[in-house]
């Protein structure tokens, strides 16, 4: 009450009665800068680019995203907004996790699938999710600012830090934690406690909610603390959790929903295919720690289980490439296309591939394909790579700089195919400088070249200025070659400088400088 009470009067104090809303699910107010609207258009804006960076969709067995879909409409239809555009999607990721866009935009992985004993649990998740998406709970974190991004930026880092170098969008869907939000200890307690409400509506026993978090407690116990820890950073488990279940299911009567030989009938291909999905990260593995022949033999295995998957031929792929032969990884990328067409990575790394090898139209169709399914530093780069061989250097240019964005190589790369670019249209960008005095009295002009480029012809013009809006005598001062990341100070002979005030008067702007392409 005292909380309710707090929030009521700040949203009258602020004057923010347009932005405090009732939480469709408690009924209690809260604050929120995210129209519902503004929700319903991140999901739908975000949901596939979210599957992307996530894995994909799990296309090996279409009647398991059938049956996974059908229960999470049956609890979406008993949840306190029914009439969200809920949709529900397995994705083709190795982690034990979960999550809900904003609007109802729905996901759960294969690797929490293994874990989960029968539909009751399946339909816990489910409904965990749904309050989530109920509550708008991802609204709440969004106003606080804590609601990640799912940009591509993180995807880039991601793949390079797995040792793939450019050529690693599939294996960032490995190292993926959960990225979407981490939601406050009350939220969750919140979504278990709906969630039990909305399983018993549908009529599903709540047990199932006390089990799952039990599962979920055991596995972060142990040699798995550390798996869990990185997993689990949206929905940690907890025994406080497992007590708030166990106690809010003594509120309902005995029975319900368990359905156990049916969940495990329809998981029946995942875990047959365990064997390989094992070796995949063996794999993976072999390919961080640089020895694609042992990761070859891992990946002949994982085939010769389940020769559908995609992403195991990508794998191959990257393993050929690391022993140079292009010709084999070229074939494993296309192979890795024609399973399953409808994965970005796939494009990627082939689009690099033939970059590479000096193949810019097939390059281009890939990468751009690629990009359709979901924009990555990496594409962008190459793309920008392919516009400026053929001239076009705005595009290049735009390429470019959707690129920069994000941190490591491929930033700087980036960063520097720019310089080049447009230095000469925009030194003063590249080139800075800064004003100063010797003991003397007189002006000292320092130059920095902060980009990876040298330049050559580098001026710069310091000018008086009578005020703020009239600019008096003007001096152009040669500087010449300037090195990459080097500074240059040059006396001039500007002066005597009398006090601060004076220095204060004189700017000076770099009006020239030309990149000197590598030999």
């Amino acid at each position: 009450m005292r909380r309710k009470h707090l929030l009521s009067s700040l949203c009258a104090a602020l004057l923010l009665t347009a932005a405090c809303t009732v939480n469709p699910v408690t009924g209690e107010r809260q604050l929120s800068l995210v129209s519902a609207e503004q929700e319903l258009s991140i999901g739908r804006q975000q949901y596939l680019p979210a599957q992307q960076a996530q894995g994909g969709r799990y296309y090996i067995d279409p009647d398991l995203q059938f049956y996974v879909a059908s229960i999470g409409k049956k609890l979406a239809a008993v949840s306190d907004r029914p009439n969200l555009p809920y949709e529900f999607v397995v994705l083709n990721n190795p982690v034990p996790n979960a999550w809900a866009l904003p609007g109802g935009k729905i996901a759960i992985n294969r690797g929490l699938l293994i874990h989960l004993k029968d539909e009751s649990e399946l339909a816990a998740v489910l409904a965990h999710e749904i309050v989530h998406a109920a509550a708008r709970h991802s609204a709440a974190q969004m106003t606080r600012g804590t609601l990640i991004n799912i940009g591509a930026q993180a995807l880039g880092v991601a793949a390079e830090s797995k040792g793939f170098g450019e050529l690693g969008g599939m294996a960032t869907q490995l190292g993926s934690t959960a990225w979407m939000a981490s939601y406050s200890r009350d939220a969750e307690l919140e979504s278990d406690a709906y969630g039990m409400d909305y399983m018993v509506r549908a009529g599903y026993d709540p047990r199932g909610a006390v089990t799952l978090q039990e599962t979920f407690v055991k596995l972060s116990e142990g040699r798995e603390s550390d798996f869990i820890t990185g997993l689990f950073a949206s929905h940690p488990p907890s025994q406080a959790r497992v007590a708030a279940n166990k106690e809010k299911v003594k509120t309902y009567p005995p029975g319900g929903i368990v359905n156990r030989a049916v969940y495990q009938e329809k998981i029946a291909r995942v875990l047959k295919d365990q064997p390989a999905y094992q070796a995949q990260a063996n794999a993976m593995q072999a390919l961080t720690d640089k020895d694609p022949k042992q990761a070859l033999k891992y990946l002949d295995s994982a085939v010769k289980f389940q020769p559908g998957e995609g992403q195991f031929w990508e794998l191959r792929g990257h393993a050929w490439s690391m022993l140079d032969n292009l010709a084999n990884a070229d074939q494993a990328f296309s192979t890795a296309i024609t399973k399953n067409p409808d994965y970005f990575s796939h494009y990627l790394a082939r689009g690099v591939l033939r970059f590479k090898q000096g193949q810019k139209t097939a390059a281009s169709n890939d990468l751009e394909k690629s990009q359709k399914l979901l924009p990555t530093p990496v594409a962008s780069l190459y793309l920008g790579n392919i516009a400026h061989a053929n001239g076009d250097s705005e595009t290049a240019i735009t390429y470019y700089r959707e690129a920069a964005q994000t941190e490591g190589d491929i930033g700087q790369q980036a960063n520097d195919k720019l310089a080049s670019i447009e230095m000469n249209q925009a030194p003063n960008r590249y080139i800075l400088n800064k004003l100063s005095v010797d003991s003397n009295g007189y002006l000292l002009l320092s130059v920095y070249n902060r980009s990876n480029i040298p330049a050559a012809g580098v001026v710069v013009q310091v000018t008086e200025m009578i005020s703020a809006y009239v600019t008096g005598p003007s001096v152009q001062i040669t500087i010449g070659t300037l090195s990459a990341n080097t500074q240059k100070t040059i006396s001039t002979r500007i002066g005597p400088i009398k006090d601060e005030a004076t220095l204060n008067r004189y700017r000076a702007l770099v009006i020239a400088a030309k990149p000197i392409a590598p030999s």
